[in-house]
């Protein structure tokens, strides 16, 4: 399709025909307020969600790039680290900044460890970080940003965690990191961390985990009741964790955390230019100019909630995520994916491709992602979620007979696409293939 030239209008567009064109464009988005889509959006409350819009607005114009003039920012964000520091079991030591989101976190983390490496390992000169098969792939950006090279090591076939003797076996003399999940993305599980810890401290090596998902989740699930596997700084050899707000802190989209066990670790992390005709120009993280609204509205999410109203969302959540997995395992065709530690899991069969099931469901008006390797439906539970449990299973029973009757109905085409992609045996040409559609994809139409 030919490229449609945009041009900037030459008036001014009135604000009322400016809404209604937006309004109008946003009736093709996923409707997340009906607790339909199990995933992308986080979100507590109605009451909740309108502090945050009233914080943001209230910082809107105010800038983080300066925390002298200001300075209420630079308290925000101190106690942000310092209330999250705590909930992760870190002591006056451990510090951090708030970051855009979890790529960012990763991406510094990533960074951090590569120029500390530098210093301490000045012999190394192609440094490497060790990955499970199931990191999220912001540590293959990290990589590819910041030349470390990643070397993925598969995960146990049977609990879809970290095989920590397979991750010993790999470790080099380029060997800079160790990467661990709490939990991982795909199947919502909690790496071995402390064996990984203890494997890093070992031989001497940084160990970060991602707790991009569990941060803010798994310290209230666990006081819930809930067996959770030590994953934080109570953990020997745990030397950074990165962890959103935006996601079970339930703060404005743009709002994560990168947490270091001691505060030398943060230089490297830092950026200085001193010699510049505009002043010294620093930053503590990628950005310069930064929202000072995500900011504030994430001390306001903390806060507002405080450790009471985390627990009842939590268990919210739990409460439903139990009800969800308990009536998908009694479908017989469907299975869940190893034992999930909190509120996000997948599922699949044996007895027919699981995307016919993702395309059924969407027929049904609900927004589910698919995942590869093996294929799988994956879901991410939240608050809103716990008000149509009766209403997903219902659907999904018939969306299972629908496709035991229909054995010969072809997929839907997002979902044959996605088949396509995941079966190609030629990965570099899936990622061209990939490359070309987000290139086209972002074009003016």
């Amino acid at each position: 399709m030919a490229r449609q030239k945009v041009i900037l209008p030459e008036e001014g567009i009135p604000r009322d025909k400016l809404l209604k064109i937006m309004k109008e464009a946003s009736k093709e988005d996923a409707n997340w307020k009906d607790g339909k889509t199990w995933g992308l959006v986080n979100r507590a409350s109605d009451e909740h969600t309108d502090l945050l819009k009233e914080v943001f607005t209230m910082f809107f114009s105010e800038n983080a790039l300066s925390p002298f003039v200001f300075p209420s920012l630079k308290k925000f964000e101190s106690e942000v680290v310092s209330m999250t520091i705590d909930l992760l079991g870190g002591n006056r030591r451990a510090c951090g900044s708030m970051t855009s989101g979890g790529t960012e976190s990763i991406l510094l983390a990533v960074k951090t460890y590569r120029d500390w490496a530098r210093e301490k390992f000045p012999e190394i000169i192609e440094p490497e970080m060790l990955l499970p098969g199931s990191a999220h792939p912001s540590f293959d950006k990290a990589a590819k940003y910041f030349d470390v090279k990643p070397i993925y090591v598969p995960i146990d076939d049977k609990s879809y965690r970290a095989d920590v003797k397979a991750m010993k076996d790999k470790i080099s003399e380029n060997t800079i990191l160790i990467v661990g999940s709490a939990p991982d993305y795909p199947r919502g599980v909690v790496d071995p961390i402390t064996e990984l810890g203890a494997l890093a401290k070992q031989s001497g090596i940084g160990m970060h985990v991602d707790a991009c998902l569990g941060g803010y989740m798994l310290p209230f699930v666990r006081k819930l009741g809930y067996k959770i596997p030590d994953f934080d700084f109570s953990v020997p050899g745990v030397t950074s964790i990165s962890a959103d707000i935006h996601k079970y802190g339930y703060g404005a989209k743009g709002s994560s955390t990168i947490l270091y066990r001691k505060d030398e670790l943060l230089k490297y992390q830092y950026c200085a230019t001193v010699d510049w005709s505009g002043g010294i120009y620093a930053s503590p993280a990628m950005q310069g100019s930064r929202s000072a609204g995500t900011i504030a509205a994430a001390w306001a999410a903390l806060n507002a909630l405080g450790e009471s109203g985390y627990l009842k969302l939590a268990k919210v959540v739990m409460d439903t995520t139990k009800r969800l997995i308990k009536g998908i395992e009694e479908i017989p065709e469907l299975y869940v994916l190893g034992k999930p530690d909190m509120s996000v899991y997948s599922f699949t069969s044996d007895k027919f491709h699981i995307y016919n099931i993702a395309d059924a469901m969407e027929r049904r008006g609900w927004h589910l992602d698919r995942l590869q390797f093996p294929p799988a439906i994956h879901m991410t539970v939240n608050p809103p979620n716990s008000k149509v449990i009766e209403p997903f299973l219902k659907d999904l029973n018939e969306s299972v007979e629908e496709v035991i009757n229909n054995p010969e109905k072809k997929a839907d085409r997002q979902s044959a696409l996605y088949e396509m992609i995941a079966t190609a045996p030629d990965r570099e040409s899936v990622k061209d293939f990939v490359l070309d559609f987000l290139k086209d994809l972002y074009k003016a139409k």
